[in-house]
């Protein structure tokens, strides 16, 4: 039911990814922010790409879809980055459109894209609308090469993306980071309109399934998530060679949909460190994703730097050390933030030496210490980075923020 404090709400919720089943990142944190905001009474109208069959996810979720059906999106989908530049404009018009037989009360968005479309319909509806950023989305593409990201385009695009709030007057401002708070602040966007929620997971699905290996065991080094660019880069490559002149019995293993990225990578290694022993699972819903991770022995961040990057609160990580398992990452800044006095996660500099012997020292720490390390570490996440807890501080924010709106 809605708190007392709260009336119910009819809340449009807005994302460029398809709703259900997540297919990870940053897409899963919709499932369960939705199901909060239904646990406290509220109605919710879904605008996101088609996830057949809507009668079932309606039913299930308790909700109300509405489809955008124009063309296939998702991280996946052909043209991707083209589809996302579009989508923004029809979503809004499939809202409007909504909105002529549906009382909304608030519009929430998931994601830079979807920011687009709600800061437009608060000009055309006069709704509050929250933003909710997951990421610095056009600031990963620092890493991409000067001909896909040209860097006079790029600029436009970061400055674009952190003005949305301003630009917009969104009436509260979510982000994944407090790093990601702090850039939107310094466009003068008010502090006490924003929150930074972090990122969550499922501490029912992310249960390790058996304990540590015997001395002896095949040690694997695990990354999952969906592979991109600035995931498996010149640092990723450099500690692949480091480790396996090392340990060429370590298999490093990939859970997640085959990208180029992935592609590339592989082609890459097999021409300079042939030996390798890449493990390449193909797609792998969110659910048994924990299962791939109770048979690792490391969990591995080895992310190129971008202004992207410092601002994610990495799914990984949280997911990692919610199943007691040792990271080794680069620097990034929100995760050392927030994570600087845990001892089950090591940060280095970003080249791929430095991320090599880091895994290496995971490794040859005895399987004791990390037993004894995973316990805090476990129990701090469990505490604190549930989706449960994310979504409630979340829900607790747009309920605010809907009864004291800018204007």
């Amino acid at each position: 039911m809605a708190t007392s404090s709260s009336r119910p709400l009819q809340l449009a919720f807005l994302t460029h990814e398809p709703f259900y089943p997540p297919s990870g990142g940053g897409s899963a944190e919709a499932v369960y922010l939705v199901k909060e905001l239904v646990r406290r009474g509220h109605q919710v109208h879904l605008f996101a790409p088609a996830s057949d069959p809507e009668a079932e996810i309606e039913e299930r979720f308790a909700i109300h879809c509405h489809p955008f059906r124009l063309w296939t999106m998702g991280r996946y989908a052909d043209w991707r980055n083209f589809k996302y530049l579009l989508y923004p404009f029809f979503l809004q018009r499939l809202v409007e459109r909504a909105a002529r037989t549906i009382r909304l009360d608030l519009i929430l968005s998931q994601h830079s894209i979807s920011a687009v479309a709600a800061g437009r319909l608060k000009r055309s509806l006069g709704r509050p609308v929250v933003m909710n950023f997951l990421d610095y989305l056009t600031a990963f593409m620092e890493t991409w090469p000067r001909y896909l990201a040209p860097p006079r385009l790029l600029a436009v695009l970061k400055r674009f993306e952190l003005s949305m709030p301003n630009r917009y007057q969104a009436d509260g401002v979510m982000t994944v980071s407090e790093v990601l708070a702090g850039l939107f602040a310094n466009t003068g966007y008010p502090r006490d309109r924003m929150l930074p929620i972090h990122f969550g997971y499922d501490d029912a699905v992310f249960v390790r399934d058996n304990g540590p290996a015997p001395s002896g065991y095949e040690p694997v080094v695990v990354m999952h998530g969906s592979l991109d660019r600035h995931h498996l880069g010149p640092i990723a490559r450099e500690a692949v060679a480091f480790v396996v002149r090392q340990r060429p019995e370590v298999v490093f293993r990939f859970v997640g949909q085959e990208t180029a990225a992935l592609r590339q990578f592989r082609a890459a290694l097999r021409h300079s460190v042939p030996q390798a022993r890449i493990d390449c699972t193909g797609f792998v819903p969110y659910s048994e994703v924990a299962r791939y991770l109770s048979a690792a022995s490391v969990g591995w961040i080895p992310y190129e730097e971008s202004m992207g990057v410092h601002c994610a609160f990495v799914a990984k990580a949280v997911e990692y050390l919610g199943m007691g398992l040792p990271v080794a990452s680069t620097a990034l800044r929100a995760l050392m933030q927030y994570f600087r006095d845990d001892p089950m996660i090591r940060f280095v500099g970003f080249d791929g030496r430095s991320l090599g012997e880091t895994i290496m020292s995971w490794l040859k720490e005895p399987i004791e210490l990390r037993q004894r390390l995973a316990v805090s570490a476990s129990a701090r996440v469990k505490r604190e980075l549930t989706w449960d807890a994310v979504c409630r501080r979340a829900v607790d924010f747009v309920e605010h923020t809907s009864r004291h709106p800018l204007s």
